[in-house]
């Protein structure tokens, strides 16, 4: 048993309030009390049964944790976060080994098949300890006849080690019988022991008619550890405790809270009924009827049009988590509270039909708003406007409001892609002529142009860039997420850098990235973005700090976004915004008190990106890659998907081998690394324009995944 203090969230008084909490790793079972007084006493306040539960942790929290069971989410804090470990590692023990328990009992023969040889197991140790009882008995006899001391004490050693091993195998026949009762329990809960005179077996009885099986019938309960025999009277007072069908709390309300959307769980947890087309990686399948048949758009030649596939934005295709509940929960039993995902590998459905490096192509959705920076007439109004397009670029990149994952980008990869601007000069003999280099040698000088490249699969690095000619402004960055499981949620760190800069002045804006949580992973998952981010411009001395808020589980909104921007050393902002990076967000002049409308996303329409058709794309660039598994996603033919991409995976590890036995590193295309951990786009705008046209492109070693 494990047991101690900590805090636990009641809705009867809106907060925290201290309670004494035992954790009973045999019976699953975490009780608790209104004070350690009331435990020793047996006054429990609630419990909370742990067989199928799930512990979540917040990563911006490190001493709250949660339990979420029997459609209920109870919230705990501890004083810190190596008091939080030590209670998140014995929960998870916990619920792991009652997991184990009820898989091997799915395993084992019918219930009285199992009864009945338990029944017969146990009756053959009573009678073999009968035996054992009758020869000690006469052993004990032959000692106190010996005569020579040295002999007797010689004998006596024998006797000692031979009740000390008596008294083991009556105590071990008494653990028989509470796993028997475990197993096969009595009207289906545990009883407490009904005769208090026959619970105690005491070491020196040496009768051969022990009635150890009619004693041992009494005791009913798991919280039995193994312990001396004397002290199985306290034992008999902590088997007294029931375990319930369900969790519960005294208070009429107290645990009535639900997940970081306030909505009670409408539908039951997921179950057996996962899709037989969507079994995760080495699950076992589950019965369930195949999906509908979806119509796939095609060509006038009848081919599969995987153009219009990628255009196509509905979200019909497979379903939220919770028609999978069998899936998930064979992907949590593999994983625990911190754990990194990176190598885990994940069930095809939560996939959302695209590659990781297209969706960072969507921080360009609005073009207008990044190339505006440029027409700023003041380093405050252009750092305002960096801000801007910095904080309304995330809303265009959800393609959906159930959460789900883009595929994971293979080493090599590339996607490109370009906008058409607002205001494009028309009947203007420069508006058709292609800029002939930079990341997408079709585009114009009046259109936004992007590029990404996989850098390295270890670290999974993407690096991206984007330019518009005509306004001389360009951007690159690099980022590789590392992901981490927290029970209810999976948790995104985003590791990198981003640079915005303008040719003409000569700024250069620095920004970083927030991190990703994908929410109620167990029910209809969702995003929240988390974390602290900074832009700053050395040149200007201007500095904005943002804060991503998530939502905590006691109130507040959700999506929340705080942001005050600075001029060089001063303490007061000059600058103020606040709202939901997915809705609207307001900012204030603090010097004048002017108030304005920094962004509002229902007036902003994501322009859409203008990409090569897939049949002219190259071998590795995203759309052709992925082509298959977006075809398949798209059908809800979730095994077809799974095929597909594991075709790829393979082809890369194949790819790989090759490289192995041919003595060959890797080389990337079109960035190449800058320090000991960035990269930078080869051939960006700001020398080209300084720079002939015909600079060839660099070729470099990926150093990060040459030993892959």
């Amino acid at each position: 048993m494990m047991e101690g203090s900590l805090s636990k969230w009641t809705n009867v008084m809106k907060g925290w309030q201290y309670r004494w909490f035992v954790l009973d790793e045999n019976a699953g079972l975490l009780s608790y009390y209104t004070s350690k007084e009331k435990m020793t006493r047996g006054v429990r306040r609630g419990c909370v049964r742990l067989r199928a539960a799930v512990i979540g942790i917040d990563d911006e929290d490190d001493s709250t944790f949660t339990i979420t069971v029997d459609h209920k989410t109870f919230h705990f804090q501890a004083r810190d976060g190596g008091e939080r470990e030590q209670w998140v590692r014995a929960l998870e023990d916990t619920i792991a080994r009652h997991g184990r328990r009820e898989r091997w009992s799915r395993c084992v023969p019918a219930p009285r098949h199992r009864h009945g040889d338990l029944e017969r197991r146990i009756a053959e140790a009573d009678a073999y300890l009968q035996i054992m009882i009758e020869l000690v008995s006469k052993m004990n006899t032959r000692v106190s006849e010996l005569a020579d001391p040295q002999e007797k004490t010689k004998g006596q050693v024998i006797l000692d080690h031979s009740n000390a091993m008596l008294d083991n195998i009556k105590h071990s026949i008494v653990l028989l019988q509470i796993a028997k009762n475990t197993v096969n329990p009595v009207n289906g809960v545990y009883q407490g022991p009904t005769n208090p005179s026959q619970t105690h077996i005491k070491p020196g009885d040496m009768s051969p008619h022990v009635e150890i099986g009619s004693e041992c019938r009494e005791l009913a309960s798991p919280t039995h550890s193994i312990q001396p025999l004397e002290d199985l009277d306290a034992t008999r007072q902590a088997m007294s405790l029931l375990v319930p069908d369900t969790s519960y709390s005294s208070s009429e309300g107290e645990d009535d809270f639900y997940d970081a959307d306030d909505e009670p769980a409408d539908t039951p947890q997921p179950g057996p009924s996962a899709s037989r087309n969507c079994p995760a990686e080495g699950a076992a399948e589950q019965d369930s009827a195949q999906p509908a048949a979806v119509d796939l758009p095609r060509t006038r030649d009848g081919e599969i049009d995987y153009d219009a596939l990628y255009e196509d934005e509905s979200d019909s295709d497979l379903g939220s988590m919770e028609n999978h509940g069998s899936v998930v929960t064979h992907l949590l039993s593999q994983v625990k509270i911190g754990m990194d995902l990176t190598k885990v590998v994940l069930p095809t459905f939560i996939l959302e039909r695209r590659s990781l490096l297209e969706m960072y192509a969507d921080s360009f959705a609005h073009p207008d708003q990044f190339v505006k920076i440029v027409d700023q007439p003041t380093p405050r109004d252009r750092m305002v406007q960096v801000v801007r397009w910095y904080l309304s670029s995330y809303h265009a990149g959800r393609k959906s409001q159930v959460g789900k994952k883009p595929y994971n980008p293979i080493l090599g990869e590339v996607f490109r892609c370009h906008w058409d601007m607002d205001g494009m000069p028309e009947n203007n003999a420069n508006n058709d002529k292609e800029v002939g280099d930079g990341p997408v040698p079709w585009c114009t000088a009046d259109q936004l142009s992007f590029v990404a490249e996989q850098v390295s699969h270890h670290p999974p690095i993407s690096a991206f860039y984007a330019e518009h000619v005509n306004k001389r402004i360009q951007f690159e960055a690099w980022v590789w997420t590392k992901s981490k499981f927290l029970g209810l949620s999976v948790g995104v760190h985003n590791i990198g850098k981003g640079t915005v800069t303008l040719l003409d002045t000569g700024e250069e804006y620095t920004l970083t990235f927030p991190n990703g949580y994908g929410r109620s992973i167990l029910t209809v998952p969702w995003i929240e973005l988390g974390g602290s981010v900074v832009i700053e411009c050395v040149q200007t001395g201007h500095k904005a700090n943002i804060e991503f808020l998530t939502k905590p589980f006691y109130g507040g909104k959700k999506h929340r976004v705080t942001c005050e921007v600075f001029a060089g050393a001063d303490k007061k902002p000059y600058y103020t915004a606040q709202g939901e990076w997915n809705t609207r967000m307001d900012g204030r002049w603090t010097e004048t008190g002017r108030s304005e409308v920094l962004f509002e996303v229902s007036n902003m329409k994501p322009r859409r990106k203008r990409v090569a058709p897939v049949s002219r794309q190259a071998a590795h660039e995203s759309r052709r890659v992925w082509r298959h598994v977006t075809c398949a996603l798209r059908a809800a033919d979730c095994d077809a998907a799974t095929r597909a991409k594991r075709s790829v995976e393979q082809h890369q590890r194949d790819a790989l081998k090759q490289r192995e036995a041919n003595g060959e590193k890797w080389l990337t295309q079109l960035f190449s690394p800058k320090g000991e951990e960035g990269w930078e786009y080869n051939t960006p705008l700001k020398k080209r324009v300084s720079a002939p046209k015909t600079t060839p492109q660099h070729k470099s070693t990926d150093s990060a995944d040459s030993t892959r």
